[in-house]
């Protein structure tokens, strides 16, 4: 151009930011002033609206509108400068700005929800929100997702569904970015299926939708509903994209399951995502995490660029081996300049020995990596581990760092496990901000003590704090309503239980309910439990069989043990215990003998509480010979209880030449 002047260095500037082309922007800016060309309210406004402009550019800026006076002209530079200050967290000089603004418009508000929003304040940004209609101004789609993009647990799923009660009075559901948001805020305020609800109500899906609700459920406790809306998306008309691919493959990892991990791989490979760093990535950690370790090093080596997540997904796979692969991979991703984060020290230290133990400690100090969170917990677990107690209390209690949440959890449960309540107390008292392991390793310190009012006590505050139990709390109130015998309290628990999601509870929670009806005489209740399980293990069957055998039901316990043969799962010395307890109980001598002969065909050496059962089960019947010459057999030497077993056998028969 033969002459410039300030609208076209406006249009200039303006045009590259629409394109996409920001880094001379502030060139451009700076020559235009150069020549003397007065900035103007435009010009302001599109520079403030670059992502590429830093926060102290955008102070200069500011200066610069408030000695040029267009500061306040309109609306249009003060939504900017509040939009760019929100961005990067200045969140009082952008609350500064808004209330000095003499002229605000839906976007002003907007900036200002949505940067509180973004930062977490969710407080705030609601307030913000109701101030925007006490003003009667008409929430738009951005007021509705800056308002639900800070939303996060269960504390605020209440106010969200208030918001989406709003949204539907408005009209603002058809948006579908506005949906998205709703999808979101659901899925992060704990309520899964509503999320998956709302998204089925979508009129009309993005591929944001599609790319929220598959990556909600790959982190969540349903990994498999990812993969399942992954294969319907092409049936929707909608191409499954990298981002897609990656969610679902972790999916895949968190479900632990290989076959739809190569399923999944071999989608990727025919659309040539395989090199992209995230599906590789992604794909590292799922043959990593499903323990197909060679497959993992092998699609590392064939990654065209790797970045810090595909070194951490390949060292997390090798952590869980008792090797020293970790250590060494960790030593190559230095060598190859990426520097590493707190998920690769915290997975190095998981398998590390006393040795590498020491370097590690002074990399992450060197890093400055000691006082974060997860890189002190796995510090004071691989001191404890190494058998180092003594160093893991030294560096938690260090005057110059702060205690966080897991580290003290984990030195609580070590002093638990040693019985020593009143440590674990005092160490657990000063935390500030108690998480759900905290809870559950005071709840079961009080249940370990003997203090069980504190236990329920402390169940009732975690529910009053909005903390949901989990599986450990109810195996902790279980065990205490079992060791009290009290039935009522144990149906109490069982009713949460219900009430919270039975499918939640897992198999574990599951046996000890089975076990804790059982020893609480409710034998009909126990049964309930255990035909409602949708799955059962060894311990599942062991505590039904034992209960059958306790509460008289000896036929029955002997058919339990042939149903759990006959679906393929092998008996152990346990449950050979409680199946022999059940037919000495019953006086099935032939059953219980039949029995007895069949151990070492699984594999199981009859113990000396296995010879008690059946020396006690012929002594209780008279056959007073065979018991004395069970004894006899044994491959080791008898011991008191066994011998009073067969001598009540002799006073109960008045066999006085057995006996003596």
């Amino acid at each position: 151009m033969p002459e410039r002047n300030a609208v076209s260095y406006n249009s200039i500037i303006s045009a590259f930011i629409r394109c996409g082309e920001e880094n001379g922007v502030w060139s451009l800016f700076v020559e235009m002033m150069g020549l003397g060309f007065s900035p103007t309210e435009y010009t302001f406004g599109s520079l403030l609206s670059s992502s590429e402009l830093e926060l102290f550019q955008g102070f200069q800026l500011h200066c610069l509108m408030v000695k040029s006076g267009l500061l306040y002209s309109d609306a249009f530079p003060g939504t900017s400068l509040v939009g760019l200050f929100g961005r990067y967290g200045n969140l009082d000089g952008a609350m500064k700005l808004f209330k000095e603004m003499p002229y605000r418009n839906l976007v002003t508000w907007n900036s200002v929800i949505s940067s509180f929003g973004h930062h977490g304040f969710v407080e705030e940004s609601v307030i913000m929100f109701c101030e925007l209609l006490r003003e009667s101004e008409y929430p738009s789609e951005r007021s509705f997702e800056g308002v639900l993009s800070g939303f996060k647990g269960l504390a605020y799923l209440q106010v969200g569904k208030q918001i989406h009660g709003l949204v539907l009075k408005t009209g603002s559901e058809f948006y579908t970015s506005v949906a998205n948001s709703l999808v979101k805020m659901y899925v992060q305020c704990a309520d899964v299926f509503l999320g998956e609800k709302v998204f089925e109500q979508i009129p009309v899906k993005d591929m944001v939708s599609w790319s929220i609700i598959i990556g909600t459920f790959a982190k969540s406790i349903y990994p498999g509903k990812a993969l399942d809306l992954f294969l319907i998306m092409p049936l929707q008309g909608f191409s499954q994209e990298q981002s897609t691919f990656a969610s679902v493959i972790s999916s895949c990892a968190g479900m632990q399951t290989i076959k739809y991990g190569e399923l999944i791989h071999a989608k990727a490979v025919k659309k040539n995502f395989q090199s992209d760093v995230f599906v590789g990535s992604a794909l590292v950690d799922c043959y990593a995490k499903c323990n197909c370790l060679e497959q993992a090093d092998l699609l590392f080596s064939e990654l065209q660029s790797t970045n810090v997540v595909s070194w951490n997904a390949l060292i997390a796979g090798h952590s869980n081996e008792d090797s020293h692969t970790p250590f060494y991979l960790l030593r190559q991703m230095i060598r190859a300049d990426y520097h590493p984060n707190e998920y690769t020290f915290s997975a190095v230290l998981k398998s590390s020995s006393t040795q590498e133990l020491e370097q590690l400690h002074c990399l992450i100090l060197k890093k400055g990596y000691h006082q974060h969170e997860y890189v002190s917990s796995s510090l004071v677990a691989s001191y404890h581990i190494n058998g180092l107690l003594s160093h893991a209390l030294s560096f938690a209690t260090d005057s110059t760092q702060s205690l966080t949440t897991v580290s003290s959890n984990i030195l609580a449960g070590i002093h638990n496990r040693s019985g020593q309540y009143q440590e674990t107390q005092k160490l657990l008292n000063q935390i500030d901000k108690f998480d759900i392991v905290s809870w559950n390793t005071l709840i079961a310190a009080c249940a370990r003590s003997g203090d069980y009012r504190k236990a329920f006590e402390l169940f009732k505050g975690m529910q009053s704090v909005q903390t949901l139990p989990d599986n450990y709390t109810l195996v902790s109130l279980l065990s205490i309503s079992t060791r009290l015998c009290d039935l009522a309290l144990g149906s109490a628990i069982h009713g949460h239980m219900i009430k919270m999601n039975f499918s939640r509870c897992d198999l574990f929670v599951c046996n000890i309910l089975v076990d804790m009806y059982a020893k609480c005489g409710s034998m009909e209740s126990s049964v309930k439990v255990f035909n409602e399980m949708p799955k059962k293990n060894l311990f599942s069957w062991t505590a039904l069989i034992s209960a059958l055998g306790l509460h008289g039901f000896p036929c029955v316990a002997l058919e339990r043990f042939r149903e759990m043969e006959s679906v393929g799962i092998k008996p152990d010395r346990v449950a050979f215990i409680a199946v022999l307890s059940a037919c000495r109980h019953g006086g099935l001598v032939e059953e219980g003998l039949e029995l007895f002969g069949r151990m070492k065909g699984y594999n199981v050496e009859p113990e000396m509480d296995h010879y008690i059962c059946v020396v006690d089960l012929l002594a209780r019947n008279g056959h007073l010979k065979e018991a004395e010459k069970l004894i006899s057999g044994m491959p080791f030497q008898p011991n008191v209880v066994i011998w009073r077993t067969f001598l009540e056998g002799c006073r109960r028969y008045s066999d006085v030449e057995e006996a003596a």
